[in-house]
């Protein structure tokens, strides 16, 4: 618990009690804790009977649930894959990334906005309160738009391509790059600080050395981060090999864009000395174990990874390749696939995949402020119920969350001291309205697309 000074009882805007707390960042769990929350910010943490001077403008009772930070997603597409969710099943990543440009080039504001709302939705009702969207969909304003209705953390990362099916958009991933220190300086400080921006090229298949040096200059005079798909697939080898002689880690090394801000995505096609060049850079991962299993794209050396001390954050990707935007899925689904893969039980604890989730994610992200509660920062919190038949008995809060919750076992979500999610509905929106419009949008754009 932090000291108050100079605050009298009943001028904190919400406090969150009853529940067991896990702050995370390698802290353990207070039972019967209490966080309270003022100004958007964590003001305090501990043993709820310490904080019951705080009586708050607002308590929230989380008894028989958890209290913890909101879970950072630092990887998915949510406007543009939700628009693919289920359409192109059973097939690799280089089929799927082909027939989904068919849509994609078919894509308006109007649909991209209503894709936006529901995937924001369906991240607050799971407890996700911060995400790295990557733009596959090369339109960023409707989702910004949305982030006024549905208010997430975000780090919106513009994405870029002059290469194979995405030949199409060269000239404006040109000219975007050329004045994104103009679009920067338009959203500065916006939202509170809530969204940021970030560069984003597509992959080492879909993206020219030139384009790379590019987007690293810009983020150098930018001051943000980049955003890319790297070593994906068998595929993505292949390619790189065949035209550069090396690997995809290595070549993208070779032009001098990897570093401590640059967040690459999947990463299962490691080598030794990829693993060694992404440490010594820096460079953080966000690992998608459920797409890239279903896409059969390979499984990111885990053990390896962490040894070398890179840091890794768990992540969804988009709903087309995961078909969920849902973290406690992910968590269980990275534990069991991590474990038998180094066929060692003890791997990963749920310790461990809570962190991956939390604080791990909001480091991948270069959002270290987020995934943990602590006085100081920001107030992205999430109460989790345990009462539910399907997680009986609880006798460790870290594998009831980890191996048992669902996503629906989220009652509140919290972000940036306002709450989002609470009594089974998202506050602000129509729900019924926002998927009826969206399904509608879905299925026109589809028979234009695809006949």
């Amino acid at each position: 618990m932090t000291d108050l000074p100079g605050r009298n009882e009943g001028d904190v805007d919400l406090v969150i009690e009853g529940g067991t707390v896990l702050p995370m960042g390698g802290r353990g769990p207070i039972a019967d804790g209490a966080v309270a929350i003022d100004g958007g910010a964590i003001v305090a943490v501990g043993p709820a009977a310490e904080l019951s001077s705080l009586r708050g403008r607002r308590r929230i009772d989380a008894a028989g649930g958890v209290i913890m930070p909101g879970f950072v997603n630092p990887h998915t597409h949510i406007g543009s894959n939700l628009l693919l969710r289920g359409l192109d099943e059973d097939v690799q990543l280089f089929e799927w990334l082909a027939s989904m440009w068919r849509l994609k080039r078919n894509f308006d504001h109007e649909t991209l906005y209503w894709a936006s709302i529901v995937g924001l939705v369906e991240m607050v009702r799971s407890g996700i309160t911060c995400f790295n969207e990557h733009f596959d969909a090369y339109a960023v304003d409707p989702e910004i738009e949305a982030l006024d209705v549905v208010p997430l953390g975000a780090t919106l990362a513009y994405g870029f391509a002059d290469g194979g099916i995405y030949e199409s958009i060269t000239d404006w991933s040109w000219q975007t790059i050329a004045g994104f220190g103009d679009i920067v300086a338009s959203h500065e400080g916006a939202r509170d600080g809530r969204v940021r921006l970030a560069l984003a090229p597509h992959a080492t298949y879909s993206c020219s050395a030139d384009m790379f040096r590019a987007v690293r200059r810009a983020a150098d005079e930018v001051g943000v981060p980049i955003h890319v798909h790297l070593a994906e697939g068998r595929q993505e080898v292949a390619y790189v090999a065949e035209h550069y002689g090396t690997t995809p880690v290595q070549w993208l090394d070779s032009l001098g864009v990897l570093g401590p801000d640059v967040t690459a995505a999947h990463c299962t096609q490691l080598d030794g000395r990829d693993i060694e060049i992404l440490a010594e850079r820096g460079t953080r991962i966000a690992t998608c174990p459920v797409c890239n299993a279903k896409l059969c794209s390979g499984t990111m050396p885990m053990r390896e990874v962490r040894q070398a001390g890179i840091t890794v954050g768990l992540a969804t990707d988009g709903p087309a390749s995961h078909n969920t935007l849902d973290m406690f899925q992910e968590m269980k689904f990275a534990g069991i696939l991590h474990k038998q893969n180094v066929e060692d039980p003890r791997f990963l604890t749920t310790n461990e995949l809570l962190e991956l989730a939390t604080t791990g994610a909001a480091a991948a992200m270069h959002r270290p402020e987020l995934g943990r509660l602590a006085p100081g920062r920001p107030a992205d919190v999430i109460v989790v119920d345990l009462g539910g038949a399907h997680v009986q008995p609880v006798y460790d809060v870290s594998a009831a969350l980890v191996y048992s919750c669902r996503a629906d076992d989220v009652r509140y979500t919290v972000v940036g001291g306002r709450v989002l999610f609470e009594d089974g509905a998202v506050n602000g929106v129509d729900e019924a309205e926002a998927v009826a419009r969206f399904r509608q949008l879905a299925l026109q754009l589809r028979d234009r697309s695809l006949g």
